[in-house]
């Protein structure tokens, strides 16, 4: 039995073990703790935190099986769409989309860099419109938004336009990932969450596979009704995103308290009984005392002591550094690999294996760095991977042979992204819920600011082979190999700081710094940094 108990004073009643977990007092409960009709589910969520809730690992792991079940489907679906729509703008490219508007991939460089800046405006207060709307009505709210903005790529005619709608598709996309980061964190323990954020960019590289697919089919449109291949792929995407955001709608629940209520699409029945949602909600809060408020709106205090934090500018660097080579390999994969002499359906085809490679590598490093509870090495792999991808690709002569220009875009393709592992590593050492909250936005934001350089890297006097562009992949790649080490050194710094400095104190002074905790977060001397 699980019999660990959380310390006083929880600020909310706890609800009494012995009563009959049935449906209609679960809901009874929900509604005496939601406040009139502001969205605000603080007191949801911890109404059914039970302070001495006793409970085997079999009933958490069935808890933790249905979230899996029943949650984590909904929202892989809208990472899903996001990403099916953020990649069709390359295989618009391959399609000639530039051409018939009049302009040149240097001008879909500034697209780029324009999306970046707004991307990374949107992510910053994403976060934090999540904690005021609510993250599962803020997902759809923004699905819905960008799922128009694709629409109206049908429209276009012009450079002036296609700069409009990539404005718009940033500023629309932008905040939904930290949203949802926010989201998961409700529901899932901090060694439960680097594999949930595997999946969830795992399904995204499963969508840049099959929007590939979809656009080899899509773009043979072209002519139909008068529109080109590209239109009809923006039109495709587009009417998928509207339906599932309004599917998202009704589906995704508030808290961990609407899944123990019978609530329309969620099903008949409730998700969870009353002693099952006790669980969810006492054994997160278990993990991390500071999701007792998890809903408190972010203070200017959470803003600064992120910011001050070096070890939150250690990520953010990994991050924006790391992730540039992706920028011109994810605009440009389709035409790279139609510059191999394949033919605009083949080479988008063909890049559905290294997105689907990428998903499998990327789930697997980050699975066994939560099974060994270890983030530094397995960085530092998954950039290693990448810059030995980019020295190949960078190496290969013109004369080289398609089959092995291929295989080469495929090694540099399927590294396994770094970027979840980066997050949860992150996330797991900021120590208090709004600083969590303002780091995620900012990383978020971080691992799209870089497109604003990424996207100069290939330009038009550099086509077809990107020579000069690869060398530069090369040398971020190298330095990213490099920071993840040292990130990983300066949080074992940090944690022989804090245990000579426990070592010195009184069992007075540890036992008032075990009161200050909570509120000091990662400042505290008792936090230990994971490495």
């Amino acid at each position: 039995m699980s019999s660990h108990r959380i310390p006083e004073k929880c600020p909310f009643s706890p609800v009494s073990e012995s009563a009959p977990p049935d449906a209609d007092e679960a809901t009874h409960l929900l509604q005496r703790s939601l406040q009139s009709s502001s969205y605000d589910t603080s007191l949801t969520k911890n109404a059914f935190l039970v302070d001495d809730l006793q409970y085997t690992p079999e009933e958490e792991g069935a808890v933790l099986r249905i979230l899996d079940r029943r949650l984590m489907p909904c929202v892989l679906i809208t990472t899903f769409v996001l990403n099916m729509d953020r990649t069709n703008n390359s295989n618009a490219i391959s399609d000639n989309l530039p051409i018939d508007l009049g302009f040149d991939i240097n001008v879909v460089n500034t697209a780029t860099a324009m999306y970046s800046i707004l991307f990374v405006m949107a992510c910053l207060s994403g976060a934090i419109f999540a904690k005021i709307v609510g993250p599962a009505r803020w997902i759809p709210i923004l699905m819905f938004s960008w799922g128009l903005v694709t629409l109206a790529h049908v429209v276009i005619t012009d450079k002036t336009g296609y700069l409009t709608v990539r404005c718009f598709i940033a500023i629309t996309e932008g905040g939904v990932i930290p949203t949802t980061l926010v989201y998961l964190g409700a529901f899932y323990k901090s060694t439960e969450l680097a594999t949930r954020l595997a999946w969830f960019w795992g399904i995204q590289h499963v969508a840049s596979a099959v929007s590939g697919l979809m656009a080899s089919g899509l773009l043979r449109l072209r002519g139909t009704a008068g529109l080109e291949g590209w239109k009809w792929l923006f039109l495709v995407d587009g009417i998928i995103t509207v339906i599932v955001a309004i599917g998202t709608w009704f589906y995704l629940p508030r808290s961990i308290g609407h899944m123990a209520t019978k609530d329309g699409p969620r099903g008949r029945k409730p998700w969870l009984s009353r002693r099952q949602a006790q669980i969810a909600a006492t054994r997160v809060i278990r993990d991390d005392a500071s999701k007792r408020s998890y809903e408190k709106r972010v203070q200017w205090s959470d803003i600064k002591d992120t910011l001050t934090d070096f070890g939150v500018w250690g990520h953010l660097i990994i991050t924006s550094i790391g992730q540039t080579p992706n920028t011109p390999m994810h605009t440009y994969l389709p035409t790279v690999i139609k510059s191999f002499n394949f033919s605009v359906s083949a080479a988008n085809a063909l890049t559905a294996p290294p997105y689907i490679l990428q998903g499998i590598a990327m789930i697997a490093v980050v699975h066994h760095s939560d099974k060994v509870r270890e983030r530094g090495y397995h960085g530092a792999f998954g950039a290693g991977w990448q810059l030995l991808g980019w020295i190949f690709l960078r190496s290969l002569p013109s004369s080289a042979g398609k089959g092995l220009k291929y295989a080469a875009a495929v090694m540099v393709a399927s590294w396994p992204s770094t970027h979840p592992l980066n997050i949860a590593w992150l996330s797991e050492n900021t120590g208090s819920v709004g600083k969590r909250t303002v780091a995620s936005g900012m990383v978020i934001g971080a691992a799209n600011i870089y497109g604003v350089w990424g996207s100069q890297i290939y330009r038009a006097d550099d086509a077809p082979e990107f020579k000069r562009g690869n060398l530069v992949n090369i040398g971020f790649a190298g330095v990213a190999f490099a920071l993840w080490l040292i990130q990983k050194a300066v949080y074992r710094i940090r944690n022989a700081r804090n245990a000579a400095k426990v070592a010195q104190m009184t069992e007075v002074e540890v036992a008032r710094e075990e009161e200050l905790r909570e509120v000091k977060g990662n400042r505290s001397p008792l936090f230990r940094f994971t490495t």
